[in-house]
């Protein structure tokens, strides 16, 4: 799709998606206090040696938030672009952690997912099922039932796996409505999430060590398995993507978990 496509300048379009994260994002910290890690100074800007495709990286810790990342990449000639707001919570408590990403593709129109991260299995865990997926189930079964809105299946076995089965992760179409519904539902998440966060009951000592990792397993792996890897590879060769992948999981990272 990207070398069917030219010259398409999504520039209000990519600043209005990036406005809603940064609405959630400020909720978050005023919530968490967080620091920035060092490890992706040099990505706080970068771009493409060849073409006009760049982005930004960031990344924070903090007492309670083991891995928080703020980030977008994009090509203003082809219209890609993919922007992240993640939050991997410490092994204090045991509330899932919190996913959002938006892209832009040439012909597919706008991509939006959003999830609770598990940190359990949630086949035998029944009551932290009915805890932080129950809530999310009927947003889950109206965007099913909008016509405006196609659900995105990924072609890759271990990102669906990955997913949640309340995952929101839909394509639709570039209007005033959907994309007010978007930023309604993407508040929705993280004012619920963060109720939980308050609410929480402490995980026992004994038990952080493994839970720890295990988030940090699952946070490696989504990020190296991501099929969308190719196309940063494209845009910036295989040692750049490779540094991107790892500031995603906290591969370099200095501050200490």
């Amino acid at each position: 799709m990207l070398e069917q496509q030219a010259n398409l300048d999504n520039t209000a379009l990519f600043e209005h998606l990036w406005q809603i994260t940064k609405e959630m994002r400020q909720k978050i910290d005023a919530r968490f206090e967080t620091h920035p890690d060092a490890s992706t100074q040099s990505l706080h800007s970068y771009a493409a040696q060849v073409g006009a495709a760049h982005g930004s990286l960031n990344t924070f810790t903090g007492a309670e938030v083991d891995w928080l990342v703020h980030s977008w990449l994009r090509d203003p000639i082809s219209g890609f672009s993919n922007m992240h707001l993640t939050v991997w919570l410490k092994s204090h408590i045991r509330v899932p952690h919190l996913a959002c990403a938006f892209s832009t593709f040439p012909q597919l129109g706008i991509l939006f997912y959003m999830d609770y991260i598990p940190r359990t299995d949630l086949f035998v865990d029944l009551e932290y099922l009915d805890r932080y997926y129950e809530p999310v189930n009927q947003t889950y079964l109206a965007l099913q039932g909008d016509s405006r809105f196609e659900p995105f299946i990924s072609k890759t076995l271990y990102i669906r796996q990955a997913q949640s089965h309340t995952s929101l992760c839909y394509t639709f179409q570039e209007e005033q409505e959907t994309l007010a519904l978007v930023s309604k539902v993407a508040h929705e998440m993280v004012d619920r999430w963060l109720s939980w966060i308050d609410t929480a009951a402490p995980v026992a000592e004994s038990e952080r060590a493994a839970l720890a990792e295990r988030d940090l397993f699952v946070r490696r792996t989504i990020a190296e398995r991501d099929p969308d890897n190719k196309v940063a590879v494209r845009f910036f060769g295989e040692e750049m993507t490779d540094k991107l992948v790892r500031s995603l999981w906290g591969g370099d990272r200095i501050l200490s978990r």
